[in-house]
């Protein structure tokens, strides 16, 4: 393997699927700029440098996060891949002009699984506020059903081999520039105006 083979980055930042004000007045243009350029960017930097010369050099994102997690020896690999693919999944959790009804198999879905759409939204909801310190909110495919799960730090369903469909990250740096410590009124704006259910609905039995 030449230098130059070495040096090359293996994962790399995906562009996002909308412009960073796209999200606004939600989710600012300075909190998209300061977590995508910043956060999510150092993330895969910091992978990259540590896969480098390692077994994991030539994989996919995924089974990067698959193959670590759990393993105290390779913890800060785990941590920073799982990371910068949870958050490429929380930017297509999200889309300007989202949130409202539902696709029809993932409405379906909802209804028979928490009895209504709003009541999956409350279970959402709940799941992103109560989730103490950093971490995630999911809505899984579980077989037939859906189940609302949250996450500590980087762990997600894929590191515990659940099938996420969407995601609302509940890190502070993806709020508290907007909302300082009213979390929940992000988590709600979230739900009623960006969340993007088509995507959740796209993932469905893949």
């Amino acid at each position: 393997m030449n230098a130059a083979t070495i040096s090359s980055p293996t994962i790399v930042l995906p562009a996002l699927p909308y412009e960073e004000s796209a999200l606004q007045p939600v989710i600012s243009a300075n909190t998209l700029a300061f977590h995508y350029g910043k956060h999510h960017r150092t993330y895969v930097d910091t992978l990259n440098k540590l896969i480098i010369g390692t077994e994991f050099g030539d994989m996919p994102l995924q089974k990067i996060v698959q193959a670590t997690a759990g393993k105290p020896d390779l913890v800060a690999i785990f941590h920073n891949a799982a990371q910068a693919w949870n958050h490429t999944f929380y930017w297509r959790s999200l889309k300007p002009k989202g949130g409202g009804e539902p696709p029809a198999t993932l409405k379906r879905l909802m209804e028979s699984s928490f009895g209504s759409v709003a009541a999956c939204k409350k279970e959402l909801t709940k799941a992103a506020v109560e989730e103490f310190g950093s971490g995630w909110a999911w809505l899984v495919q579980d077989g037939e059903k859906l189940k609302i799960v949250k996450t500590d730090d980087a762990n997600s369903p894929l590191s515990q081999g659940s099938k996420a469909l969407l995601t609302i990250d509940v890190w502070e740096h993806a709020y508290y520039l907007d909302y300082q410590n009213r979390r929940v009124d992000y988590v709600n704006a979230v739900l009623d105006k960006l969340i993007n259910w088509e995507f959740a609905a796209e993932n469905l039995g893949r």
